[in-house]
């Protein structure tokens, strides 16, 4: 009777683990705004009031047919997401109420939010109207909000050119600040500049790398610090020990198509999180944007969707990996990004 009972507490312990694991895979795709259905270049922190994780991201407007040109990737507000569950499931929040419309029309891009002393700090693209083509005017503009939700404006940011976009920050060792941005006007590279208070940037811009890229996300990870970039062909990954000289690696990231649903395309525009040595990144696909429809603009092809995926090192060759096929059991702690 004994052995019997224990064969049955095992098989049922072995379910219970099974079952627990199983709650912690992430949705693939992970996440479709039901707004528009053009979720795109995710950022993702921890909300310690709520004890919530929030996912902000561009909500761009696939589904609005009378759009031309690239006029749909205007007129964006920032969208929020939330996860109860630790990452790996996320529910449609609404979107951010932002104090700075200094025109009648404006488009958000690209997120970046992280938390200092208590105050979460925004650095967003700005652009000041909707336009059907790429070539105006774009800005950073720095934002403070004590709960994730409404944004104060606090200054916009004098940087190297009028077209800047895609901020990213990182603390420095000496405890200032390092923010990463594209410079549009010199062949689509990244700068940065430093501030000891987030609130000047009185550092004059300097060329971070010469290839061209955009979406720049930096991080320290096995005790390196990386830069991935969206390169248009998958995502460009250099490594560097002082956050000033950067290596690049041979081979790009999310480049080849996975087989997953509306993952069977290039990866672009990403954030990573760290957590539990684990490193994670959450990136955009445009999954209509298959070869059989090259050259299309319908629903289809504009439509995006957020996926994640579990970050590899190499120690051999000092790269970085991401084998976008492999289930990922997602079980975020409480930290902050």
């Amino acid at each position: 009777m004994k052995i019997i009972i224990l064969v049955v507490f095992i098989g049922l312990s072995n379910l219970l683990n099974a079952q627990h694991e199983n709650s912690h895979v992430a949705d693939k795709p992970l996440y479709r705004d039901p707004i528009h259905n053009g979720a795109a270049d995710p950022c993702v922190i921890w909300n310690k009031k709520e004890q919530l994780w929030y996912m902000f991201y561009t909500n761009r407007r696939a589904n609005i047919d009378s759009l031309d040109n690239v006029s749909w990737v205007h007129g964006t507000e920032i969208g929020i997401a939330t996860s109860s569950n630790n990452g790996s499931t996320w529910s449609y929040k609404g979107i951010c109420t932002i104090d700075y419309q200094p025109t009648d029309q404006y488009s958000y891009w690209a997120p970046e939010v992280i938390e200092n002393k208590g105050i979460y700090h925004m650095f967003l693209t700005y652009v000041p109207g909707i336009f059907s083509d790429w070539y105006h005017e774009r800005k950073i503009i720095h934002l403070t909000s004590s709960d994730l939700i409404n944004w104060d404006f606090v200054m916009e940011l004098k940087l190297a050119s009028e077209r800047v976009i895609d901020a990213d920050i990182i603390k420095l060792p000496n405890g200032n600040w390092r923010l990463f941005y594209n410079n549009e006007n010199d062949g689509k590279s990244i700068y940065y500049t430093d501030s000891d208070n987030l609130n000047q940037w009185p550092n004059p811009s300097k060329k971070a790398v010469k290839e061209r890229g955009e979406g720049p996300v930096v991080f320290k990870w096995k005790e390196l610090y990386w830069m991935i970039c969206d390169s248009w062909d998958g995502l460009s990954v250099y490594n560097s020990t002082d956050l000033t000289n950067w290596n690049k690696q041979e081979h790009n990231i999310l480049k080849e198509p996975g087989k997953g649903i509306d993952d069977q395309v290039k990866g672009g525009h990403p954030d990573v999180v760290i957590d539990n040595g684990k490193a994670y990144i959450f990136y955009f696909t445009h999954p209509g944007r298959v070869p059989s429809n090259k050259g299309k603009d319908s629903y289809e092809t504009r439509r995006s969707s957020i996926q994640v995926a579990e970050l590899h090192f190499n120690e051999k060759d000092i790269t970085i990996t991401c084998n976008r096929d492999q289930k990922v059991t997602l079980n975020l702690t409480r930290i902050m990004h």
